[in-house]
């Protein structure tokens, strides 16, 4: 195998490398739940296997005088019991440590990756790797000739595909203005909240048909209910702004195995009363209009023409992770809620029998939601820095109110 001992990392890694702080580490989450409890030994077999299919993930971060840079690294993981917070740090300047972490409880196992690595699409490939190796492990023989290979060279996993397609316009600024965020005090310590919501899909599907929008605009007209809910009344001019990442794999011939994505938003300004029927399908449109191959493009050859600009190359680095910093926390203003669809999961058929339900959660500064589907169930995965739970009680109340049958599951934090 021949790979070069470092690599550049991409500019949306470098948003998360300047950012990366206690509540928000800018780590994200997948868990695939089998139908029976996990095996330490042999999942850290097969972790120790998957690594050999994805050495993309055994890398350090390193910093640069310019900018940070990935090297290889011998640096082996090790398998343990969940403990501890979700989405725990996984990157800390100058320490030699790995930028993902699998651990188990019970019947799920759970991969925590550093946002800087990979996206959600990355991430849940290489989960997939590595419960497959399991079963191989735990059912000798039974799915020796299954394979997860999407045919892509170790060149077309390594590419920083925003380089390859984007940066060939000028620099824009963005129209987007400050909008609300879920009143009250954040959380103690540097903590955050995890819901995990779930929902049967044939109850979800004909609600959405029946207003006719997608599932997505659905539950994002839905969030935007229930944020309208927390506002004051002196705050109810205020735009409330959805963002939703964008898988550009989708939109791009690429198999990278990195960061990959784009995100686009939808806002609303509450200024007269509005039905759940009129919000989606203005939602839905807003979404439509926005993910257009045009205008995805035009954002991120915005985006992507500023490594580019030679004032800006040869600034240092902590000077230039002053400035991400100043832009992130303008741009986390803009956001009132992050929505990330990751879709409906499929896993290859032979193991899907195997497999209960994946989830997500990722940190985050702001209310965050992942949203995935399997098995005829749909899971959100919301992460809260806010003490109050109004936000997701009212989403759950309306929900349900839909006819929506629901489970929720909560972490315990410390008061």
């Amino acid at each position: 195998m021949s790979r070069d001992n470092w690599y550049k990392v991409d500019n949306v890694a470098k948003v998360f490398l300047a950012t990366a702080a206690k509540r928000d580490t800018r780590t994200l989450r997948v868990s695939c739940t089998l139908w029976e409890d996990i095996d330490q030994e042999l999942l850290q077999q097969a972790v120790e296997s998957s690594i050999q299919v994805r050495p993309q993930f055994q890398v350090r971060i390193r910093r640069g005088v310019f900018w940070h840079y990935m090297e290889d690294t011998d640096i082996q993981p090790v398998v343990e019991e969940e403990h501890g917070r979700v989405c725990p740090k996984l990157y800390s300047p100058g320490r030699a440590m790995l930028h993902y972490k699998v651990t188990y409880y019970g019947n799920r196992i759970n991969l925590d990756l550093f946002h800087a690595i990979s996206d959600g699409t990355g991430a849940l490939e290489f989960l997939n790797i590595i419960v497959l190796d399991y079963l191989k492990l735990k059912y000798p023989g039974r799915f020796e000739e299954v394979a997860i290979h999407s045919g892509a060279s170790e060149d077309d996993l390594n590419q920083d595909s925003y380089k390859q397609f984007f940066g060939s316009m000028g620099l824009k600024g963005s129209s987007l203005k400050i909008a609300y965020h879920p009143s009250g005090l954040k959380l103690p310590y540097d903590q955050l909240q995890f819901f995990e919501v779930h929902m049967p899909t044939k109850q979800l599907l004909p609600k959405a048909k029946e207003l006719g929008v997608s599932l997505t605009s659905y539950i994002g007209a839905r969030f935007m209910l229930a944020i309208y809910e927390d506002m004051p009344p002196r705050k109810r001019k205020t735009p409330i702004n959805v963002s939703m990442p964008v898988n550009l794999r989708n939109y791009y011939p690429s198999y990278t195995s990195r960061n990959f994505f784009n995100n686009v938003n939808v806002s609303h300004v509450f200024t007269e009363p509005i039905s759940l029927e009129d919000l989606a399908k203005e939602f839905d449109e807003k979404l439509k209009a926005n993910l257009t191959e045009e205008n995805i493009k035009k954002q991120m050859d915005n985006f992507e023409t500023m490594e580019y600009v030679a004032p800006v190359r040869a600034v240092p680095l902590f000077i230039k992770q002053w400035v991400v910093r100043y832009g992130s926390r303008v741009t986390d203003k803009k956001v009132s809620v992050v929505l990330s669809n990751l879709g409906v999961q499929k896993p290859p058929q032979e193991i899907a029998s195997m497999i209960e339900n994946y989830s997500a959660f990722c940190s985050s500064a702001n209310l965050f939601s992942t949203m995935s589907s399997y098995n005829d169930e749909l899971t959100l995965g919301i992460s809260s820095p806010y003490s109050n739970t109004r936000v997701v009680k009212n989403l759950v109340r309306e929900l349900t109110g839909d006819g929506i049958n629901i489970r929720v599951y909560a972490t315990e934090v410390i008061r």
